[in-house]
């Protein structure tokens, strides 16, 4: 909104010129979010807290845990509006992609709400079946993987990272192929958040690192020298990346521990299904797995438990799954495991970005 109101004046008055710039209203479009969800936050928590939306525990966990109950969450709704809204004022509003990556975030969201509003305010213990969650994200997952496959130009040739010549082309099958990396990255965030800023930092780090991937694939001197896919437009996304990492900030100025407030679904999954989108956009799909490598940890932790459980009639491969609450019974404390975990994320960050030049 801002860039079509602000950027023609520059004809009249040259400091306007500075909103053609992307990396210019990266950084706004990151601290408008930020702000958005700082200032809102004390709001957004008094409110949670008044309507006794709060934080179930499972018995069976940690006993550390035993004392969140009760902290509000669906904070989700926070993050989405402040992406939104900062989206919305900084980017070209007549970006194909941006319209794309906002559908994600908010279907997603309204999704996650769903499962939160069940759950917190009709009381109802299970929420959302598996079934029909899966089903709902399957749907919109398979929207928007036609969303982009009708994209003008955009390839169905996927990148496969450190190989510059190993590029197959899916075709048709790039749209379930696409699905699948949206679906798997909600989960997967979905399943991370089980301590306090545990999920969220990733999060930034991963969005981070695609407002580096988003900005050069739309940049065709920068994606020809590096020999990646130049996606007409997905320099925009970059300002997506911006107001994401930005709102991760501002929420985890709350959710760091000990936590003031939770996400729920209606932000775990709508983050995870964001992420998985803007990788889909600009073309960096498989090194996903490496950029959001914690959360693939944590997932597998999980499968390979549920597996080995079922095989060996009762035994486990971890003390519990997912894998921070192994190291929690094993004496680290939650906020060792926390900053560790944003470590390791924060390396498998720094490797992604390398193989911009290993091809």
């Amino acid at each position: 909104m801002l860039y079509h109101l602000l950027y023609p004046l520059h004809k009249t008055l040259s400091v306007f010129n500075v909103f053609r710039y992307i990396t210019f209203r990266t950084i706004y479009a990151s601290l408008t979010a930020f702000l958005i969800c700082f200032l809102l936050g004390p709001w957004v928590i008094r409110k949670l807290s008044n309507m006794q939306i709060g934080q179930y525990v499972r018995d069976d966990g940690p006993q550390t845990h035993l004392k969140k109950a009760g902290t509000p969450t669906m904070g989700g709704t926070l993050i989405i509006f402040s992406i939104t809204v900062s989206t919305l004022l900084w980017t070209n509003l007549t970006n194909y992609f941006v319209w794309i990556v906002l559908f994600v975030t908010v279907g997603y969201g309204g999704i996650g709400f769903m499962d939160d509003y069940l759950m917190q305010i009709k009381k109802q213990s299970k929420g959302l079946t598996v079934r029909n969650k899966f089903l709902l994200q399957a749907i919109l997952a398979m929207v928007t993987g036609i969303l982009v496959y009708v994209s003008p130009d955009f390839s169905t040739r996927i990148t496969i990272p450190f190989f510059k010549n190993l590029s197959p082309d899916l075709g048709w099958g790039y749209i379930l192929f696409a699905a699948l990396v949206i679906i798997g990255t909600s989960n997967a965030v979905n399943i991370t958040d089980g301590l306090d800023g545990l999920a969220i930092g990733p999060f930034i780090i991963a969005s981070a690192a695609y407002m580096v991937f988003a900005y050069v694939a739309g940049h065709v001197k920068i994606a020809n020298y590096l020999q990646i896919n130049y996606v007409a437009g997905s320099g925009e996304i970059a300002i997506f990346c911006g107001a994401m990492a930005g709102s991760g900030l501002g929420f985890l100025w709350f959710n760091s521990y000990p936590a003031q407030i939770f996400m729920g679904d209606v932000g775990s999954l709508s983050l995870g299904a964001a992420i998985g989108t803007v990788a889909v956009i600009t073309k960096q799909e498989i090194l996903l797995a490496l950029v959001g490598g914690l959360f693939v940890i944590e997932t597998l932790s999980v499968i390979f438990q549920v597996g080995f459980f079922k095989m060996t009639n009762g035994r486990r491969i971890f003390r519990m799954a997912p894998l921070h609450h192994h190291f929690e019974l094993k004496g680290w404390s939650e906020p060792k495991v926390i900053v560790r975990f944003w470590i390791i994320a924060i390396a498998l960050a720094l490797i992604s970005m390398s193989t911009l030049k290993l091809r």
